[in-house]
């Protein structure tokens, strides 16, 4: 028989707090062989990472780990830094959920790679930096010789995810571990990474560990899958096995908590009816600018050029509807949603909230509108107080628009919302880091929805969360839609969730819609190339879908919202030589509420 490349048995790690002793890991069994792609699967805290942090030497020191790891037949675990380090880095490599803080900011992509060489090989001098320009291009870096002199923050987050896999693999190592290598990135820049990551399995025959809670990026990349909870494997087969036979409880819940991009909702979870033209505007939003001025030459003449982060975008959300924005970063989704809110100014066009005309009042004019507009917040934890317990926190909005309401009557109205959110009311004295994400998510609508606003904005409010809390979480915003008839604005760049609650769609792209329809229309009648690429390269958690469908690729990297020139990508007969005006590709309606932008 073949032996694995990697073999872990009987594994326990435990970790002394001053809470007492957590079992993270408890006694697990783990073989990878040759070329072969294992997804380590559950949801935060089951222990996924934790074995492959030991295996590299990564145990944080209050750590203790139990057992055997073998790496190609030889034991590492316990080994000496000295001994383990001629094996990490060159033979078995590690790949980090996020490139920003794993790569040194002070230092060049380039001295970086170099450091690698210099360590496991004798490349040295232009042999080393052609090597380094090798393997940038390999990860479909354009320009890669001039990338080896920039630093990290002059990247984009899918270019430094694709240094961190340059790096990982310059010495062809026999396993790459990719933990949860995808979170953090578009769907379009997610496509190009795992495909590269395939590629890369294929060509040079190396064995991949996939942590991750991503099962559509499960079903595209794995061969077998391994599904942790609470510190232990559940269940564990063949990748066909688990998504279409599961056997344990667990793997079903995990499974049935997935949105999917190719089925309009998950069961049980229900829709509100869309709402009729009669139905309340709660937001509109004309022609909306938001521009911010960049210096793009310092010095004694600096000179400035706009950066249109929203360049003329046309909105507007009824009561008890929700329209989802979807696009990739920096195309204007968060900026168009403040913008509307009024917590940054538009440069210019019009914003009406119920009817009345706020585009030229000043803060102090529409705060007792306030109370009817509110915004959830992607990072829970950043968004609360810590000195505050969860039940003042929640209560703030109360003392601030109803400041003669008294105490018990607050506690009373705070105690009613967090049981409506699924929180026990008792906990109202306990404060933030003493809750999961999940739970302080809770929190936050809590604080949102105490005092039964008119209009929501949710930006990429479940983008961080575990599969099954992200499912309670939409379910939980669906049903206070229901009950208030809220008018929601949802921005995120997960395609699957956002079918999954939204009645209308808009796609934008450097800072304007490209297309914008219902639901279904868009979906399943995508006219924009740039929408066909984001539904294209969205992964379906079905492995005999996923791994046979065809992709519809974009050439190059998303332009600079700088570039003038760069909204003309998908009409480039209109294309002006030179600085001069460009023309701005118009929406035209091809259906009835179906509005696409023109391309070639």
């Amino acid at each position: 028989m073949q032996q694995p490349i990697l073999s872990v048995r009987d594994l326990k790690i435990d970790f002394t707090t001053p809470d007492g002793t957590i079992n993270a890991v408890k006694g697990i069994n783990l073989d990878i062989n040759a070329g072969e792609c294992v997804a380590i699967v559950g949801e935060s805290g089951s222990g996924k990472s934790q074995t492959f942090l030991t295996a590299m030497g990564l145990l944080a020191r209050n750590g203790v780990a139990t057992g055997s790891i073998k790496f190609n037949g030889r034991e590492i675990l316990g080994l000496k830094s000295k001994e383990l380090n001629e094996i990490r880095g060159n033979q078995m490599s590690m790949i980090f959920q996020d490139p920003l803080t794993s790569l040194t900011p002070h230092m060049k992509i380039g001295e970086q790679m170099n450091e690698v060489l210099n360590l496991h090989t004798k490349l040295r001098g232009d042999a080393a930096v052609k090597h380094c320009a090798q393997w940038l291009e390999r990860v479909r870096i354009p320009e890669a010789k001039r990338r080896l002199n920039q630093y990290p923050h002059e990247l984009s987050g899918g270019m430094r995810q694709r240094v961190m896999i340059a790096i990982a693999m310059l010495c062809s190592p026999k396993l790459l571990i990719a933990d949860e290598p995808t979170t953090a990135l578009d769907v379009t820049v997610q496509a190009q990474v795992l495909e590269l990551m395939e590629e890369l399995r294929r060509e040079t025959g190396a064995a991949i560990a996939l942590v991750t809670h991503d099962m559509g990026v499960v079903a595209r990349l794995a061969d077998h899958v391994q599904v942790m909870n609470k510190g232990a494997y559940v269940e564990q087969g063949k990748v066909e096995d688990i998504f279409y036979n599961p056997q344990d409880e667990y793997t079903k819940k995990l499974l049935a908590a997935v949105p999917r991009i190719d089925a309009p909702e998950r069961k049980g979870t229900q829709l509100a009816n869309a709402p009729s033209k009669n139905d309340e505007i709660v937001v509109e939003g004309k022609d909306l600018k938001v521009h911010f001025p960049v210096v793009v030459k310092a010095g004694l003449f600096p000179k400035k050029m706009p950066l249109k982060a929203v360049d003329g975008v046309d909105i507007l959300v009824r009561k008890g509807e929700t329209v989802g924005v979807v696009g990739e970063s920096g195309c204007g989704k968060s900026t168009l949603a403040r913008a509307v809110l009024k917590l940054i100014p538009p440069t210019s066009g019009a914003i009406a909230w119920l009817g009345k005309d706020i585009s030229e009042k000043k803060a102090s004019e529409i705060r007792s509108d306030r109370k009817d507009m509110t915004i959830v917040f992607q990072d829970p934890l950043a968004s609360l107080d810590p000195r505050m317990t969860i039940g003042a926190s929640i209560a703030e909005p109360l003392l601030v628009h109803y400041p003669l309401m008294g105490h018990k009557e607050r506690d009373e109205k705070v105690r009613e919302i967090m049981g409506r959110v699924g929180l026990d009311p008792n906990w109202i004295n306990r404060y933030p880091h003493e809750f999961s994400g999940g739970q302080n998510q809770r929190v936050g609508i809590a604080r949102a929805m105490i005092l039964k606003p008119k209009f929501v904005v949710c930006d990429e409010a479940v983008s961080a969360l575990d599969v099954s809390i992200r499912a309670q979480i939409i379910d939980l915003l669906l049903d206070l839609q229901r009950e208030f008839k809220l008018g929601m604005l949802f921005i995120s760049h997960d395609l699957a969730v956002v079918r999954e609650v939204s009645h209308r769609i808009m796609v934008m792209y450097l800072g304007r819609v490209v297309e914008t329809a219902d639901r279904d229309s868009i979906y399943n009648d995508a006219r924009h190339p740039y929408t066909k690429a984001l539904i294209s390269a969205a992964p379906i958690p079905d492995p005999k879908i996923e791994k046979s469908r065809k992709r519809i690729k974009l050439e190059g990297d998303l332009p600079s919202p700088m570039d003038a020139k760069a909204q003309l990508r998908f009409m480039k007969s209109k294309l002006v030589d030179g600085d001069g005006e460009q023309y701005r590709p118009q929406l035209i309606e091809v259906a009835r509420g179906h509005l696409v932008a023109e391309h070639d």
